[in-house]
């Protein structure tokens, strides 16, 4: 096509040349990737990506090599959900959220984590140790409920200079502000009230 362009602009064959012209320009943006995903390959690495961007963070841990117990019947399965949902938000939110994937193995198997302002807000976690009669099984599950929810909080740090208090209590997991008590139950439906204002704050802003 390059070839074509230059005999076209050399033989002064305009139509042809514009032609050519937007045809390689359609290549160029095709090319593009429009969602691209980071594979952390050291923890030093991780801290660079989350504090080198002022998008909030969201970061998946897939650990399926750790085989300390053996998995129950559903894990697998979950598993694959956990991936297919982030797969699904990365293309939905990409151009506003960074989304990261951790494979370099851990004692962790399958963990969200959720940063705004380079800090951790939030974490869920995916697996857990049941107890069977005779031994231990990992057990993967998909609360996909949480994961939106945690995943619509981070993106009230969007378009925010620096760290709010307000907002970091009102998003931060029990006790992941540092000094915060755990929360009773009146303590919950304050900080339900406040994501609610802070949510119609940010529409009304947009």
């Amino acid at each position: 096509m390059a070839e074509l362009l230059a005999e076209a602009k050399y033989y002064c064959i305009t139509e042809l040349a514009q032609s050519c012209e937007q045809a390689l320009l359609r290549k160029e943006r095709e090319a593009e990737p429009i969602c691209r995903i980071p594979l952390i390959t050291s923890p030093k690495e991780e801290q660079l990506l989350i504090n080198s961007t002022t998008k909030p963070v969201v970061k998946l841990l897939v650990n399926r090599h750790n085989n300390k117990y053996s998995y129950t019947s559903t894990s697998d399965d979950n598993l694959l959900k956990n991936i297919e949902l982030f797969d699904k938000m990365s293309l939905r939110f990409g151009r506003r959220v960074l989304f990261i994937k951790d494979v370099i193995g851990s004692s962790e198997i399958c963990c969200w984590t959720f940063y705004g302002h380079g800090r951790k807000v939030a974490e869920v976690c995916c697996h857990s140790i049941v107890y069977a009669t005779d031994k231990k099984h990992t057990k993967v599950e998909f609360p996909e409920a949480r994961i939106y929810e945690e995943t619509l909080n981070i993106l009230l740090y969007e378009h925010r200079n620096g760290p709010d208090q307000e907002l970091m209590q009102a998003t931060s997991s029990r006790g992941a502000v540092s000094g915060a008590p755990p929360c009773t139950s009146d303590e919950e439906e304050g900080e339900r009230s406040g994501l609610a204002r802070l949510r119609s704050n940010k529409q009304n802003i947009n």
